[in-house]
């Protein structure tokens, strides 16, 4: 579809809160564009960015836990995509086993996203049929789950385990064209331009940031300035509460409008979720 965007004035979402040149094998990562997502809905594309509480990590139900409060919070948010934090079936744990999106233990949330019509992008560490591993955004719908992007600018200690994905990735859904993102990837302008350069309806974060005011400001201004830079809609799920090796992270999720405005935004607690709509041209 045509990669002009809708201004902040004819196009402002509707919306609401809740509280409490790579060689990877698949091809979302061999190609500009994912899959597209289930079948097309009519009007506004409904999003909900979702900052759930996130499970002790190292423990052997850690991921079927995090998984039921996925679903608990597809269910609850009613919207056609929901969006969670990095890492978010694991925990920001680098240690993390990685998740298999054929695991069984994802069953309860493709029973939730068919159940409701959803699609949702989850955070986990995956691993290639080369043995290479990845912080992946995984796509879940009704169907099952796939890989749909690896994170590109890895931080930390991130690089001592995880190797980084090659090109940008859009996903395809109801006719709007989604940009994906994983936490550092959106603190570096280039990210978001060569995303961009794709032709893209929206800029998708999945991201971890810490707690405190500092921080705040600097998560928002990330999401406000790509919005501003690439007149697109900006989504950001981020973590709140503990998640991993973190006590403590920013929360803060929220949908930033073409231009920069803030359009709707969650707390600072885990298990808030916020929703709005994103007018289709």
């Amino acid at each position: 579809m045509p990669s002009s965007t809708p201004s902040p004035e004819s196009s402002r979402a509707n919306s609401r809160a809740d509280s409490p040149a790579d060689s990877r094998p698949d091809s979302a990562a061999d190609s500009a564009s994912a899959p597209s997502a289930n079948p097309p809905a009519r009007g506004a594309l409904t999003v909900a960015v979702a900052q759930p509480v996130c499970a002790a990590a190292g423990r052997a139900d850690t991921v079927s836990e995090n998984v039921a409060l996925h679903a608990e919070a597809v269910r609850k948010a009613g919207t056609r995509l929901v969006v969670f934090p990095e890492l978010s079936l694991t925990g920001y744990d680098l240690t993390a086993p990685a998740v298999d999106p054929a695991d069984a233990r994802l069953a309860p949330l493709v029973a939730a996203c068919a159940a409701t019509g959803a699609v949702a992008l989850v955070g986990a560490p995956v691993t290639e049929t080369d043995g290479r591993e990845s912080i992946a955004t995984l796509v879940v719908t009704g169907q099952g789950a796939e890989v749909a992007y690896r994170k590109m600018r890895l931080h930390g200690a991130e690089v001592e385990r995880f190797a980084p994905g090659g090109k940008p990735v859009v996903l395809e859904l109801d006719g709007l064209r989604l940009g994906l993102a994983v936490c550092a990837d959106a603190a570096d302008p280039a990210h978001a331009e060569e995303t961009a350069a794709l032709g893209i309806d929206a800029y998708v974060a999945s991201t971890l940031y810490g707690p405190g005011a500092a921080q705040a400001e600097r998560r928002d201004g990330h999401v406000r300035d790509r919005a501003a830079a690439h007149g697109v809609w900006c989504v950001l799920a981020t973590c709140a509460g503990a998640t991993g090796e973190y006590p403590e992270s920013s929360g803060g999720s929220g949908v930033w409008a073409p231009g920069g405005e803030l359009v709707v935004q969650a707390g600072t607690d885990p298990g808030e979720l916020v929703r709005a709509e994103l007018p289709r041209r």
